[in-house]
């Protein structure tokens, strides 16, 4: 026997179910009610349809080339580019953080420097339109007119840390500890050798490297010994007006006494130059052997107490800029005379 069957969603017709509407009949002879908006086709005129023409797509201002290749007088913000001065090659390179202007000289001799495709000279101007690679890189020129300043660091050397970026023996090196960068390298201010630890600059330009490490700048290396052994009043004295040395006579500008217990004691002493090892070599001189020497002044730059070994701390902006105008405001400071405590 058949039987139909119902499916769950559709109900069936009882009270209270869903019911089919009824059909209402339309007398299409009436006139539509009023607020229907409904017209009668047969009492009006057709209308005309307008063709309206669509509007054309508007078409952006083409913008001068703005990439590094050929960007022109024009730059990345499409702003006219300040018109520099041509300048040396080696110097460009070396304010762009490439390395110091010897080297460039040397790289610029070796062939390995090409301007606008054409193998560099030495003594070359160039231009901030000129195209200039290093091996096939390109290079990120920076001219003096740039209002960008160069990038400055502070790093807190360890011991067993070498300063250079090829060593035959293999040591760790403190660039693989700087942050990476595109375009230029960081350029170490001065060095440290492997045993001694403290306060070591960096920067992106080799311009801003040589002045700080020039003679002429006296900028000050001020250092904390700990000595094996007793510093006579005698050994003090010849320490501030100068022993010899295998490479000239050497002093220290003032010596104080830091404390110390035992064997151990500690002295902060200051200098205006930076030959290898002459810390050391000063206190051998007198018969006293350094057991820890670690450098907390350069110049300007202080070793912050919070900059642990091993960590390195990037300087912001104003303080770059201050530091510049600071170099290029105050002269040579003199030698102070010696003192000693």
């Amino acid at each position: 026997m058949k039987t139909n069957k119902r499916t769950p969603l559709r109900s069936a017709s009882k009270p209270g179910g869903f019911q089919k509407r009824p059909e209402t009949p339309v007398d299409r002879g009436n006139p539509a009610p009023r607020g229907r908006g409904a017209r009668n086709v047969r009492d009006e005129a057709p209308e005309v349809e307008e063709v309206v023409e669509a509007p054309k797509p508007r078409r952006r201002a083409a913008l001068p080339a703005t990439g590094r290749a050929s960007r022109g007088n024009i730059a990345r913000n499409g702003k006219a580019v300040v018109e520099a001065k041509p300048e040396r090659l080696q110097k460009i390179l070396a304010q762009a953080g490439v390395g110091s202007r010897r080297e460039m000289e040397e790289w610029i001799l070796a062939g390995k420097v090409t301007v606008n495709g054409v193998v560099a000279t030495i003594g070359q101007s160039v231009v901030p339109t000129d195209k200039v690679k290093i091996g096939g890189r390109l290079i990120n020129i920076r001219f003096t007119g740039s209002t960008r300043p160069p990038r400055v660091l502070m790093y807190h050397k360890p011991e067993g840390e070498i300063v250079s970026r090829d060593d035959p023996d293999g040591r760790p090196s403190v660039f693989a500890a700087l942050p990476r960068m595109r375009g230029g390298r960081w350029i170490n201010v001065g060095r440290l050798d492997f045993n001694t630890s403290g306060l070591l600059i960096f920067t992106t330009s080799g311009d801003l490297a040589n002045k700080l490490m020039h003679p002429s700048s006296q900028l000050v290396r001020e250092y904390a010994v700990r000595v094996l052994g007793e510093l006579t009043l005698e050994a003090q004295q010849q320490l501030l007006h100068g022993v010899e040395l295998e490479d000239g006579r050497a002093n220290f500008g003032t010596l104080h006494d830091g404390g110390g217990e035992g064997a151990n004691h500690w002295y902060r002493v200051t200098i205006f130059e930076g030959r290898n090892r002459e810390v050391r070599r000063m206190f051998e001189a007198v018969g006293v052997t350094v057991s820890r020497l670690i450098r907390v002044r350069y110049g300007p730059f202080v070793l912050p107490p919070q900059l642990k070994r091993g960590m390195a701390r990037e300087l912001k902006e104003v303080e770059i800029k201050m530091l510049l105008r600071e170099l290029e405001n105050n002269a040579p400071a003199p030698r102070k005379g010696s003192e000693s405590t």
